[in-house]
């Protein structure tokens, strides 16, 4: 059960959204807890077949029996796997999809993975440097962003100050106010 179902069933790993990871093994029937990784736990309901992402080696695909939520996780029963042992084996796995099964965002929403390695620019062209993560506050989410003397230059994602995004490129263009980016 750890190796890949079939040659079509590998895919870059580079190219799919993960959903969920696995904490711990549940009940003697090989269901295994698993923390939700997607703000769209409703899409479990249409799936079929899941990629597990060991942490280390090819994804694979993994075919889902069935789910339920408990507790603010997601418990995952998957075909073959009928054991606590078996489940055990899965423990530290991600649980993905391809980004073309991605959720359709409306305008002007990102997946924090279609922002993370874009470059950050002034609208004088000035590069500010790039995107490492997405930084969820409560309030307006922050761009982390990795300058050239690798130090981490927080910017709100608030449209007074995010200009433009372009996903396609890789490109986000700000308009700080002066000394945002001192700081």
């Amino acid at each position: 059960m750890s190796a890949p179902a079939d040659d079509d069933a590998k895919l870059d790993p580079e190219s799919l959204v993960i959903i969920a990871h696995a904490t711990r093994p549940r009940g003697l029937k090989g269901e295994v807890v698993a923390d939700l990784l997607t703000d769209f736990p409703e899409r479990f309901a249409g799936l079929a077949r899941l990629f597990a992402v060991p942490p280390s080696g090819e994804p694979w695909l993994i075919e889902l029996e069935h789910h339920w939520f408990q507790k603010g996780r997601v418990v995952l029963k998957f075909v073959g796997f009928d054991t606590i042992e078996a489940a055990a084996g899965l423990v530290g796995h991600d649980f993905a999809v391809p980004e073309s099964e991605s959720v359709a965002l409306t305008e002007d929403e990102y997946y924090d993975w279609e922002l993370e390695g874009c470059k950050v620019s002034l609208v004088t062209g000035q590069q500010v440097g790039v995107v490492k993560s997405v930084m969820r506050t409560g309030g307006v989410h922050l761009l982390v962003v990795a300058n050239a003397d690798q130090r981490d230059a927080l910017i709100p994602m608030a449209g007074s100050i995010i200009v433009a995004i372009d996903t396609a490129n890789k490109l986000i263009t700000v308009d700080p106010p002066e000394g945002l980016l001192d700081l």
